[in-house]
């Protein structure tokens, strides 16, 4: 493929960055098994998003994230792309030294966090600490979340992130289109 050519579309997640200039995003949800030692399987197009967010991945390796597991109000895994955790890196390397804004977010990110890479087989290795957090055993669900992905016990996404989000609905008029906050102007309530 000509450098100047688009990359190709991998339907559900977008454009490579650095050739078009748009980033991938983690699209769908899924459910996938989780064993004894911790490994489960990765959905396949989130591998590819990860691939192509890990600016060290060539063809062969197995690309890297970091996955935060935060502090006790947190009930998910956040799985962040390499370039995902920079950009978060880098907005709280700019908050003043020092300051407790910046000493939370560093122990949130920094300390209450674990660097990993996908296995040969598209699999990730939990270690124990992080699957007694959310309490995940034998099944783990996945949910993208624009350029992160999360990892939920099933029964505690639904019974707290599905629940809100069909309380929210609920509370709209039915014939009321969500897409309509993007045409909403910036700052406007």
């Amino acid at each position: 493929m000509a450098a100047d050519q688009p990359a190709p579309f991998v339907s559900g997640v977008g454009r490579t960055k650095g050739r078009t200039g748009v980033a991938r995003r983690f699209r769908g949800e899924s459910h996938h098994k989780v064993d004894a030692k911790g490994r489960v399987s990765i959905p396949a197009s989130f591998r590819r998003v990860l691939e192509a967010a890990d600016p060290n991945w060539r063809d062969g390796d197995n690309p890297e994230l970091v996955i935060v597991y935060g502090d006790h109000r947190r009930n998910y895994l956040e799985c962040y792309t390499m370039e995902a955790i920079d950009e978060v890196d880098a907005k709280i390397d700019a908050l003043p030294r020092g300051s407790m804004e910046r000493k939370m977010l560093q122990r949130l990110f920094h300390g209450q966090s674990f660097p990993t890479s996908v296995d040969e087989t598209g699999r990730l290795v939990l270690p124990a600490k992080l699957r007694q957090k959310v309490d995940l055993d034998a099944e783990a669900f996945f949910i993208a979340a624009g350029d992160t992905f999360q990892i939920w016990k099933p029964e505690t996404y639904e019974a707290e992130e599905l629940s809100r989000t069909e309380d929210w609905l609920d509370e709209l008029p039915d014939d009321f289109d969500p897409l309509s906050f993007l045409d909403r102007s910036k700052g406007e309530a």
